[in-house]
């Protein structure tokens, strides 16, 4: 019986979990494109509204610096910065290049979103760029 209800708990869970690529398209993909190159990038500067995912993971993965190298503590400190920053995005907590807040300035708050949508897209910000370069 108690099996029973773990697995039950367990389908409805993930279920209703986020996905955070759907939490993308509908909050992000308005104006951040999900994948592209810096060259790309360079040639369709003005048609952009904002930088690329890739280039957010990337930047924000190697503006957080810790000691052991722990990959765990790494991620969970990418996803703490990510939901707060998109509740509360500042300029002096903004992890992009000048260049990129001279030309797009700061991102809107997405205050309206959930915890758990949080959750979801910034772990897939995290999980999706592993290894994907700008």
């Amino acid at each position: 019986m108690q099996k029973t209800m773990f697995y039950s708990l367990l389908l409805c869970t993930t279920l209703f979990a986020s996905d955070g690529y759907e939490v993308y398209k509908k909050n992000c993909n308005s104006c951040h494109v999900e994948i592209m190159k810096e060259a790309e990038v360079l040639k369709n500067l003005k048609n952009l509204k904002a930088p690329p995912m890739v280039e957010i993971s990337n930047r924000i993965k190697a503006n957080i610096v810790i000691k052991d190298k722990d990959d765990d503590i790494h991620r969970h400190l990418f996803i703490l910065f990510v939901k707060d920053y998109i509740v509360n995005p500042k300029l002096d907590n903004s992890m992009c290049s000048a260049g990129a807040l001279e030309r797009f300035g700061v991102m809107p708050s997405l205050k309206e979103i959930s915890e758990e949508d949080k959750q979801a897209v910034a772990e897939w910000l995290y999980d999706r760029y592993e290894n994907v370069k700008f």
